[in-house]
């Protein structure tokens, strides 16, 4: 039996159907080298199980490289689930599918992502012990959007430093594609520093959100417009593969750096982007903060410690520029530099049992 290469890197893939719920969904563990996998949750109506299949092993393989370069003790895994979260989300969908992760007895330490949120995961953690991104009243993180906000925060300073020699945002231009959990924030954090932001998003209702909070942002009418406007930084925070091959010869902006996962619709892109000059920031590293927020939550075993996450996910700042500085010194891209560092990291954590689940919750 021959399998894709895709699959072939990953310790273990689980798909899952349950019939009474009418549960579809994807569990896929690409590491457990450094720990348990963890990684959050994905609930979208992916055109067909191949789709959705392609989407969880290519985040997988992305948290293996962010929970290494975030400094945690966790290998990378992602869930996805296979629907529309608006009309197919019950509660019998999710304790269908924290059935499915108990199952693997600890190797996979879910979370929230794109559709599903902080109610879920109480849910998701009435029938699986291995859930994190819960209510804090269930000991939980509660909204981890805000920490990935802070560690993007601190990655577009790092990327200010490196371009402009100083990690000041004060009059900087920043797009923003997407303002939902992390952009809006984002966008906060930018406008305190004295920096202007211009955003897109697909619902009105988000951007609506935004401007009462902050009536200076100005709206593009689709993240299209952001490709060429005239800004310092494009920050994408929706869903991935905005920068694709088309995006990345049109683009204006001197640097890429934002929350959303898988920016590039291909990884060669990466090479496209420097050799236009433009600063491509691994979103893996990026955006670490939300995962940096579910670690602490899940150490701490029903008690959050938010002062030592928020401490960590600043140090994203630190850590980007680490990369950054070695891809110069060695003549790579940010993203291979990233990705080394990362192995570097996985390859010194001594051996663990290649199938080894989590006995201790």
């Amino acid at each position: 039996m021959s399998l894709p290469p895709a699959l072939l890197g990953n310790e273990q893939v689980v798909v899952g159907h349950d019939a009474p719920s009418g549960l579809r969904a994807i569990v896929a563990i690409h590491s457990t080298a450094l720990g348990p996998a963890l990684g959050g949750t994905r609930f979208v109506p992916y055109a067909d199980l191949d789709a959705a299949m392609d989407d969880a092993l290519a985040l997988a393989r992305a948290m293996t490289y962010k929970n290494a370069l975030a400094g945690l003790p966790h290998g990378g895994g992602k869930g996805v689930i296979v629907g529309d979260p608006a009309h197919d989300k019950t509660p019998e969908v999710l304790r269908a599918y924290g059935r499915l992760v108990a199952s693997l007895g600890g190797r996979y330490v879910t979370a929230c992502d794109v559709g599903t949120y902080v109610a879920d995961m109480d849910v998701v953690a009435t029938v699986n012990p291995w859930t994190t991104g819960r209510s804090p009243e269930h000991g939980g993180a509660g909204d981890s959007g805000d920490l990935t906000a802070v560690g993007v925060h601190h990655g577009l300073k790092a990327v200010a430093e490196h371009l402009w020699g100083t990690p000041s945002l004060a009059g900087r231009r920043v797009a923003i594609a997407g303002v939902g959990k992390v952009g809006r924030r984002l966008a906060g954090h930018v406008l305190a520093e004295g920096g202007s932001v211009l955003v897109a998003d697909v619902s009105a209702d988000a951007v609506a959100r935004l401007r009462a909070e902050h009536p200076t942002v100005e709206v593009a009418a689709s993240a299209d417009d952001l490709v060429e406007a005239d800004v310092d930084v494009l920050a994408p925070c929706a869903l991935g593969g905005m920068i694709t091959a088309e995006v990345a010869e049109r683009l204006t902006a001197r640097a890429v750096c934002g929350g959303a996962n898988n920016q590039l619709a291909a990884p060669a892109l990466a090479d496209r982007l420097a050799e236009r000059g433009v600063l491509f920031a691994p979103d893996f590293l990026v955006n670490a903060g939300g995962v940096i927020a579910v670690g602490a939550e899940y150490a701490g075993r029903g008690t959050y410690d938010d002062a030592a996450a928020r401490a960590r996910a600043r140090e994203i700042g630190a850590t980007l520029l680490d990369v950054l500085r070695r891809a110069t010194a060695s003549g790579t891209t940010p993203l291979v530099a990233a990705e080394a560092l990362a192995e570097e990291r996985i390859a010194a954590a001594p051996p663990r049992p290649p199938f080894a689940g989590d006995p201790g919750r």
